[in-house]
């Protein structure tokens, strides 16, 4: 009989450790934050108006406006009203808004509009959002084409007599501030992710030489390399393994014309997607500078089809123009279509400073030789920077005692050009 009592105090205890137990003082449950940050992505915008009195008379709410820019993904516009937006004011004021150019729905902004004292005395006339407090917040602009700004920004008899228009021309500056949130919690990852190595991988493939599948006899030395790689980076050498009339089977390729430091300058590219560094690069002439040696890598570049490089390489000649190598930079721009290449080199070259000892290097008899039709360019670009340089002088008086009368001014040996390219086009 003893058993019942027994089995019913075990199911007792059983039911005690069932219940939920309280939390002891010193127990706290995990805490978490977050906030929410509002704050405005600001954009400037530059508007001149030039020809101000042209523009008069066009009529009451017809406008002018800038060109669109973008703040904070959405396109603006500045609109100014010579004649006012408002009829009932007859004209008496200009008007000027900032309008939504591009779709959007309740957009809220900060603005500031700056009429610019033109005089240099900075009494600039400013209406800002950004250096008050505001009574309703943010501006919000319910669609495209919605507008804040003056009706009456400036009387207009006012602002023709004043020093913000000067040489028939306005000048403002426009800000706007788009008002954007976010909420920010604690970061759940914070794994670093290091830079792709690709182009490092494909670089140690390429010298240890594993699975080549061709070979190019390049002057005395020879290249190993993989057909997919090639065809991959150059459609030159796609069309030359893989086209309608190229072979998958050649493993030797003869290239003539390229300098064999330069065609594994060509190569390591091909690999990295990047310029290769000189130390990477050796056999090439230790005379010639690095200029000479980017100078080949451009036409071996636009040769074999690989854009990125070429515009490396032009980049590159950009930043190291010099009396000694514009010539055959220019010369080399010319002939493989770089155009901004060819801006720099004949702004450089035309500057009179420069221009008489550029005429006294061999690049230039070279440039002749190769290159006649760029004299007569050369020739109008020394007249626009001549035309430039002159215009300051006009200002001052001819008696300036700023001109110290030890300082010659250089001579443009400009008839000499004319000679030289009257004679390459008859």
């Amino acid at each position: 009989m003893a058993c019942p009592n027994i089995l019913m105090a075990n199911l007792d205890t059983d039911r005690a450790e069932t219940k939920p137990r309280s939390l002891s003082p010193n127990q706290e449950t995990p805490s978490s934050s977050s906030r929410s940050v509002n704050e405005t992505v600001n954009g400037s915008h530059e508007y001149t108006i030039k020809g101000y009195s042209l523009a008069k008379g066009m009529g009451t709410g017809k406008y002018i406006q800038s060109d669109t820019f973008t703040v904070g993904g959405y396109d603006w516009a500045i609109y100014f009203y010579p004649d006012g937006k408002n009829p009932e004011d007859s004209s008496v004021y200009v008007s000027v808004f900032i309008a939504l150019a591009s779709e959007g729905t309740d957009v809220r902004a900060l603005f500031e509009l700056t009429l610019l004292d033109q005089s240099g005395k900075g009494k600039h006339k400013v209406h800002s959002h950004f250096d008050r407090a505001l009574e309703s917040g943010p501006y919000t602009l319910k669609y495209r084409g919605s507008m804040w700004g003056y009706k009456r920004f400036f009387k207009r008899s006012t602002l023709e007599c004043s020093d913000f228009l000067k040489d028939d021309c306005l000048a403002m500056h426009c800000t706007v501030g788009v008002v954007g949130s976010r909420t920010e919690g604690p970061k759940r990852c914070s794994v670093t992710v290091p830079p792709s190595d690709m182009g490092q991988s494909l670089k140690t493939l390429l010298r240890s030489g594993t699975a080549t599948d061709v070979t190019f006899e390049v002057g005395d030395e020879t290249f190993k390399a993989h057909k997919l790689v090639l065809a991959a980076r150059s459609p030159v050498f796609r069309a030359q393994f893989f086209g309608l009339v190229g072979d998958p089977n050649m493993d030797k390729v003869v290239t003539e014309d390229v300098e064999p430091s330069v065609f594994k300058a060509m190569l390591l590219f091909m690999y990295s997607d990047e310029l290769p560094d000189a130390n990477e690069v050796s056999g090439f002439d230790s005379s010639c500078s690095s200029t000479v040696m980017v100078q080949h890598l451009l036409a071996a570049s636009d040769r074999f089809g690989l854009d990125r490089l070429k515009f490396l390489c032009e980049a590159k000649l950009c930043e190291a123009v010099t009396t000694d190598t514009v010539a055959t930079t220019l010369a080399l721009a010319e002939q493989h279509s770089c155009s901004q290449l060819k801006t720099v080199c004949l702004k450089y070259a035309a500057k009179p400073g420069n221009l008489g000892a550029v005429m006294q290097t061999e690049g230039f008899a070279y440039l002749e030789e190769s290159c006649p039709s760029l004299l007569s360019e050369l020739l109008e670009t020394i007249a626009v920077v001549d035309d430039e340089s002159r215009q300051p002088s006009k200002k001052r008086h001819p008696n300036s005692s700023n001109i110290s009368p030890n300082i010659v001014p250089d001579e443009v040996p400009v008839d000499a050009i004319a000679r030289r390219t009257r004679r390459r086009l008859q």
